[in-house]
């Protein structure tokens, strides 16, 4: 059976108008899960799974605890408390901050729910055998607690790096995936900062990066409001020969 990859948003920072931030959902034999729920995926996700709670969903993967990759956590996790009685939990890999900002947005009472939604498990960590994935991940640079992500099947890799500046554990990170999902909030590198360290990257260094460590597949997402995406295209494709996709929403990459 081949994996689907659906797209449910590709903005980083916050979303335009009519896109949401960072969320994939990955399905293979038969199983379900999803990379990152920035503003404005849960909408998406319900509709791709005809379920106002989430029904069909067997997995969580948050990299980090900044908004545009967790906050729509928060609606899930508000969805299957008061839309079900007594709901199986979902599985959740995530940096343990993650789940403090769930509880932070809740009162006293509903927080102490969120151990009944979720079964939580910590990145970086595991390996995790997780339905047909074994999950891998990776700390990486950023501005809080960051794991990049390694999901390996039968014959299958998918590697994301979440949100992260260059480090050479994006080579191993990526190493013959099938696709790998980088993010690219820029066209290009900015202006170094003296004394700054990098801590996003650019569709020019996702293209770099994704030829370096022989991915057959590049998706570049994470796009910074305004972002010129074909011209982000571009500037992965001046490195990477292989076959470069725009994190638009709504896109489904079919893997064989």
């Amino acid at each position: 059976m081949r994996a689907r990859i659906t797209i449910l948003g590709g903005c980083g920072g916050w979303p335009e108008p009519g896109r949401a931030c960072s969320g994939f959902v990955i399905e293979h034999e038969g199983y379900r899960l999803v990379l990152d729920l920035g503003y404005g995926t849960l909408p998406r996700l319900l509709g791709l799974l005809r379920s106002a709670v989430a029904d069909g969903l067997d997995a969580v993967v948050i990299t980090h605890e900044h908004a545009d990759h967790m906050v729509d956590l928060h609606g899930l996790f508000r969805a299957r408390w008061l839309g079900l009685t007594d709901p199986p939990t979902i599985a959740l890999y995530a940096p343990e901050s993650v789940l403090g900002k769930v509880v932070a947005l809740e009162d006293p009472e509903a927080a102490e729910h969120v151990d009944a939604v979720f079964s939580w498990l910590p990145l970086p960590a595991g390996p995790y055998e997780v339905g047909p994935f074994t999950l891998e991940s990776v700390a990486l640079p950023h501005h809080v607690p960051t794991a990049g992500v390694r999901l390996t099947a039968r014959g299958l890799t998918i590697a994301y790096t979440g949100d992260t500046g260059p480090d050479p554990a994006l080579v191993e990170l990526g190493h013959g995936a099938d696709l790998y999902i980088v993010d690219a909030t820029h066209p290009t590198p900015p202006p170094p900062a003296p004394g700054q360290p990098r801590l996003l990257l650019s569709a020019a260094e996702a293209g770099e990066l994704a030829a370096i460590a022989g991915a057959r597949r590049l998706l570049l997402s994470h796009f910074w409001p305004g972002t010129d995406r074909e011209l982000a295209v571009t500037e992965a494709r001046r490195s990477f020969a292989g076959e470069v996709y725009l994190a638009d929403e709504g896109t489904m990459i079919e893997l064989p």
